[in-house]
């Protein structure tokens, strides 16, 4: 079984991104992204309402990386500190070495390529450093946007569940994505 250890918390870089620590000083950010009903649109999730709930959910994020069972960075672009989205490893699996990555960003910032660039080093850090076998993402299959970035990154269509989740008194479909480390092209 793999031995999951977060610290110390590594940034990651790509050519136009640094994804850092989510932090308290995010807060706005965190609020503007999760309050957001288009955002949130395909995440089955409560909107985030309020400064506090926004601290709660980076609160959270803070609790699962101190206690090495899930990591989350700040997307940022390099010179500028400001969050524009989340990236992180979820629900991780030591026993069977596999994760699941999870993403959002706010909507100014889609269609830009970002998500792409900043799954490609969450990816790297998920096979390198934590040595998974395979990672997966869990979609609404009527995101198309999310289902081509997972393409774009090497992933393959792994299942697709029809209404096997309950949200908000509506029984929704997921369909899940996964890559093999072997399949990673860095």
């Amino acid at each position: 079984m793999l031995t999951i250890n977060f610290h110390p918390f590594k940034n990651l870089e790509t050519n136009r991104l640094l994804l850092r620590r989510v932090s308290v000083n995010d807060v706005a950010e965190v609020l503007k992204l999760r309050s957001d009903k288009e955002t949130m649109k395909y995440i089955p999730r409560p909107l985030v309402t309020s400064q506090e709930e926004a601290l709660e959910h980076i609160n959270m994020i803070e609790d699962k990386i101190e206690s090495n069972v899930g990591i989350n960075w700040a997307i940022t672009i390099k010179g500028n500190p400001k969050l524009i989205g989340i990236i992180g490893h979820y629900r991780i699996q030591p026993e069977n070495h596999r994760c699941e990555i999870g993403y959002m960003i706010l909507k100014e910032y889609w269609g830009k390529g970002i998500v792409t660039e900043a799954i490609e080093v969450v990816l790297k850090y998920g096979f390198e450093d934590l040595n998974m076998h395979s990672i997966e993402a869990v979609i609404d299959p009527d995101n198309i946007a999310s289902e081509k970035v997972l393409i774009k990154n090497g992933f393959v269509k792994e299942a697709h569940f029809i209404e096997n989740e309950l949200y908000d008194e509506k029984f929704l479909d997921t369909a899940i994505y996964s890559i093999l480390k072997r399949n990673f092209k860095k």
